[in-house]
């Protein structure tokens, strides 16, 4: 594809809209209403698969689309979309390529979106055990050993929880990182990164651009998850400390949504801010987690971060063209217009 048609391609389109996520050995990318995940398979060509996004929780849920209050839908969605892109991307890793072609939505897909849910909770309820109820068990264990102090402060021994969260996050995500195969997602992820900015600054999505690009975006969900920690940190610090657990862990848990909510948006203001010398400042310390969960990727890495861009801007123009005339035809009332699936391989 030429340079001219890549920019008659994302011409008109909002970039602010395009964002990404690593899977093993490829990058899913996604728009406003389609998403597209491409992977280097064992034998080193690229696979890739672009849909529409029917299962989006925000096409269900869309009267949640309220500034402060689709924080934690996005973060579901993202959940959702990610499960179902990890379970495309290891069946491309053994040569499974039974469901990579079909169009229809069969008894087989529909029974694997079911496991993709079972997985979404089940990585909900671990997350919030090892996140939530954790840190509190370990603060109250601590306390009651005399290993921390501030036994009547409740107050302390809430910013003690927040702490402990923040270290066993981090601790966590530099342990996972001396994986091999963990350190060639991070990679992958990086190369995601180079793909985004180089659409957003209005470059030609080559590899030679996007390798000379950033590996750091303000819209990254570490930093996202970084002002999520940060934030709860200081929330749970102000608030009261119940002598129960269960009600302790219950208060904790229900601050999520606002906490979300309010990192949500501040992602999207730094993103849509991100030369702004002063937005840069304030989110630098987010950024820098990046450089956890970000490596410098190899060129074929860019041009699996690249084709899933190229594929997702294509299927979102298609979308868009579509729904455009359909609604013409339709004395301009807006008509929901499937995108055909495309597989490819290059």
């Amino acid at each position: 594809m030429s340079n001219s048609e890549i920019a008659d391609i994302s011409d008109g389109l909002n970039v602010q809209q395009f964002g990404g996520q690593a899977v093993i050995e490829g990058v899913m990318m996604r728009s406003a209403h389609c998403v597209s995940v491409s992977c280097r398979t064992p034998e080193g060509t690229i696979v890739t698969r672009s849909e529409r996004i029917d299962s989006s929780l925000m096409r269900y849920l869309g009267w949640l689309n309220w500034p402060f209050a689709r924080g934690t839908l996005a973060l579901l969605d993202a959940m959702i979309l990610g499960a179902r892109a990890l379970n495309f991307a290891s069946r491309i890793q053994v040569n499974d390529t039974s469901q990579v072609y079909r169009q229809d939505r069969t008894t087989t897909s529909q029974l694997k979106d079911i496991a993709v849910g079972g997985t979404v909770v089940l990585s909900l309820v671990l997350g919030l055990f090892i996140f939530k109820v954790l840190p509190t068990v370990i603060t109250t264990v601590a306390v009651a050993h005399g290993l921390l102090p501030g036994k009547n402060d409740p107050h302390l021994l809430n910013l003690s929880d927040g702490v402990i969260r923040m270290v066993m996050f981090f601790g966590y995500i530099l342990a996972v990182s001396r994986m091999q195969q963990i350190h060639r997602v991070f990679m992958y992820h990086g190369a995601e990164h180079k793909a985004i900015n180089t659409l957003e600054a209005g470059l030609p999505l080559s590899v030679e651009n996007a390798s000379q690009a950033s590996r750091i975006h303000p819209r990254c969900g570490t930093s996202f998850i970084f002002i999520v920690l940060l934030l709860d940190l200081v929330l749970i610090t102000v608030l009261p400390r119940p002598q129960a657990l269960l009600l302790r862990i219950a208060l904790q848990i229900s601050v999520i949504p606002v906490v979300a909510g309010i990192a949500y948006e501040a992602i999207k203001a730094a993103g849509k801010y991100r030369r702004h010398s002063l937005v840069a400042a304030v989110f630098a310390p987010g950024m820098a987690t990046q450089y956890l969960t970000t490596r410098e990727p190899e060129l074929d890495q860019v041009e699996v971060a690249l084709t899933a861009l190229l594929s997702v801007i294509a299927a979102e123009r298609a979308y868009a063209t579509e729904s455009n005339r359909n609604a013409a035809a339709n004395n301009d009332t807006a008509t929901a217009v499937a995108v055909p699936e495309v597989t490819t391989t290059s």
